[in-house]
């Protein structure tokens, strides 16, 4: 069996290991969909002041839910999952097996990538559907490329969150304590028409605001085609390479020796962190 067909089936399995985990499926798609619908009727689908220019609610947030729920996909998913099956053996059981360790991490980015696509096409489509939100042709290749540099940046840093976090326990604390602040800073949960100009540094300095900025431009009726952003698709690519570079040196296989004992220790006496 070639390694693409591997790929393929190490792809299709994590997929399916998604699916059948309903609290992930519900935060990272159902979540965001419903405060799609719960924001556009809280605020009405009025125009509103952005620094994209004036356009209506539900074309600034099916963007920004749509990267939201990406960016949720690919890097606290993976994160997340990564550090789980770390501390449960099911790394250093793969690690084991004649499966090239790449193709297994590919077969976990693959899907995250493809949940992604998945979680942003139903934000866009609900907002083209039910909400009037309007798409030029002309920029579609500009919302592919801005969308595959932000997901594949995702998805590198959150192996690369998997690497470092020293517990399961620890990887979702930390990716939620880094992915929800940018979500404020990056005109993804609240239009920012003027912040301050500090704010606006530290949007401009992690990656979600530049993912943000390249899709929602992508979907603008003021920017013009072909409307690539490739200034903030560089920083996507900056981060990238360093998530790669933590990755590269830091992952793990086998379990933290002190945080494995302490999982072991709390199983064994039925106590709970």
């Amino acid at each position: 069996m070639n390694n693409m067909t591997l790929l393929w089936r190490s792809f299709r399995a994590e997929n399916r290991i998604f699916w059948r985990t309903p609290i992930g499926a519900f935060f990272t798609l159902g979540l965001p969909l419903i405060m799609l619908v719960l924001f556009v009727a809280l605020f009405g689908n009025e125009a509103i002041g952005t620094q994209y220019g004036e356009i209506t609610t539900a074309q600034f947030y099916a963007a920004g839910r749509g990267v939201f729920a990406a960016a949720s996909a690919t890097y606290t998913n993976i994160a997340i999952g990564l550090s789980m099956r770390r501390d449960e053996g099911i790394l250093k059981r793969v690690r084991g097996t004649p499966i090239p360790p790449w193709v297994f991490l590919g077969g976990v980015i693959l899907s995250a990538v493809w949940i992604a696509i998945f979680a942003t096409t139903v934000m866009v489509g609900l907002g083209i559907v039910a909400y009037g939100v309007e798409l030029e042709a002309a920029k579609f290749p500009a919302m592919v490329v801005s969308f595959l540099a932000g997901t594949i940046c995702f998805a590198t840093l959150g192996v690369a969150l998997a690497s470092v976090a020293k517990s399961a326990a620890s990887a979702p604390a930390i990716a939620n304590a880094t992915i929800l602040p940018m979500g404020f800073i990056s005109n993804v949960f609240i239009p920012l028409d003027s912040p301050p100009q500090w704010l606006t540094l530290a949007g401009d300095i992690f990656p979600l605001k530049p993912f943000a900025v390249a899709f929602t431009e992508a979907m603008s009726p003021f920017s013009e085609a072909p409307a690539f952003e490739w200034d903030r698709i560089l920083v996507l690519l900056a981060w990238t390479l360093l998530g790669l570079v933590v990755a590269w040196r830091k992952f793990r296989w086998e379990p933290v020796v002190g945080a494995s004992t302490g999982r072991r220790s709390r199983r064994s006496t039925g106590t709970s962190a």
